[in-house]
């Protein structure tokens, strides 16, 4: 792993958005290291640092932010613990990716890809086929899921290399589409409780000689959207994950690395006009737009035909001091969403995106209720997003 990733990031230079260490350093290089060391075929291991193991256990905690758990090492002494010890359990960030939203990381963790080339680049896009928006999240409207991302899992190619492979979770997310396209491949095992699923990863870790488990935990997430970081209801799910960490290092068989990490990190934002710009009520931003995706600091923004070049001009204008607007050759050619995109993923990203470096939102109140009355919020490139803990335990 390069040194970037190791370290504390360097200050964000305000006129440069600080893109994602694809390659080096993110989350979709997690899944592929830890399969080139179980000897999976086409696989090289990216973050150098990381030794191989015979089992290997990834758990997943959406919403922990790197900025987050080391803000809170009193609700989190287990994690904190590992964050200040040396080979036998270390923490260290790695990035998100671009955006740094569930639906995205997600697909990025499970299939190696960055979203240029997996094809989820965003919490809503248009899809092209219907000119409609898709939530990549839920899925609605439906879209085939294999065409929409054609590649196969992390998990599907360890399986078949003969490695025993599961993907232990809440019963619920078994025959969704995103786990379909993005976390399928070996055993799926349904655990309604957190209890449940450490048990179960740690008995499947113990089956077999070689083994890729992958578990995760959601509701960290829920409480930060509905109460914010640091509320007494997100603390409290926080001491719930610490615990579920050590119940599962404690039960580690021989040969095991377990890794905890995140999806994304949040931010609140304050709920004044300030602070939340209302797409709705904004005549300026609203000029051109035929469709508004992504959310609320992670904005895809599609024009109405000939309208693309005077919607980023406005959108520079009124948002420039705090947001990085680009125009989606520039993101491209900026590598916001990976090395490279794919042709069949272009048409999915917003002729002009925008992305928030200050703690500000694009809310949109009367399209998105839901989402506008968010305490906590994330999917831009700031580091309270953007790096996520790599924790690990071995034995």
């Amino acid at each position: 792993m390069g040194q970037a990733t190791w370290d504390e990031p360097e200050p964000l230079a305000l006129d440069t958005a600080p893109v994602p260490l694809y390659g080096t350093g993110s989350l979709a290089d997690l899944l592929p290291t830890l399969a080139a060391g179980l000897g999976v075929p086409g696989f090289e291991a990216r973050l150098t640092e990381l030794p191989v193991a015979d089992r290997v256990c990834v758990f997943l905690v959406d919403g922990l932010g790197w900025e987050q758990l080391k803000a809170h090492p009193g609700e989190a002494p287990f994690l904190t613990s590992l964050l200040h010890t040396s080979r036998g359990g270390t923490g260290l960030p790695l990035t998100a990716g671009y955006p740094a939203t569930t639906a995205t990381s997600l697909a990025s963790v499970g299939t190696g890809l960055p979203p240029g080339a997996h094809g989820l680049p965003g919490y809503t896009v248009r899809n092209p086929a219907t000119g409609e928006l898709m939530n990549q999240l839920r899925w609605q409207p439906w879209s085939p899921p294999e065409a929409w991302q054609p590649y196969p899992t992390v998990f599907q190619r360890a399986a078949a290399a003969g490695v025993r492979t599961a993907q232990v979770t809440a019963p619920a997310f078994q025959n969704t589409p995103l786990t379909k396209i993005a976390l399928s491949g070996g055993t799926f095992l349904g655990r309604p409780t957190g209890e449940e699923r450490m048990d179960t990863a740690a008995a499947q870790l113990a089956a077999d000689d070689r083994a890729l488990v992958y578990t995760y935990y959601s509701e960290l997430d829920g409480a930060g959207h509905r109460f914010g970081v640091d509320s007494e209801p997100w603390r409290a799910q926080l001491r719930y994950v610490d615990s579920l960490v050590r119940r599962l290092a404690e039960q580690l068989p021989p040969r095991s690395a377990l890794y905890v990490t995140a999806d994304h990190g949040m931010v609140d934002i304050p709920f004044d006009e300030q602070h939340r710009i209302d797409f709705d009520e904004d005549w300026e931003l609203g000029a051109g737009v035929a469709l508004l995706g992504g959310e609320g600091r992670a904005r895809h923004v599609y024009a109405v035909p000939g309208a693309a070049g005077d919607v980023l001009t406005v959108w520079r204008e009124v948002l420039g001091e705090q947001f990085w607007v680009a125009g989606r050759d520039e993101a491209v050619a900026a590598g916001w969403f990976g090395p490279e995109v794919d042709e069949r993923v272009l048409p999915r990203l917003g002729e002009v995106i925008a992305a928030a470096r200050d703690d500000v939102l694009v809310t949109a109140s009367r399209r998105e209720p839901k989402e506008s009355a968010m305490v906590g919020n994330h999917g831009s490139m700031t580091p309270a997003e953007q790096l996520v803990p790599l924790v690990e335990v071995r034995t």
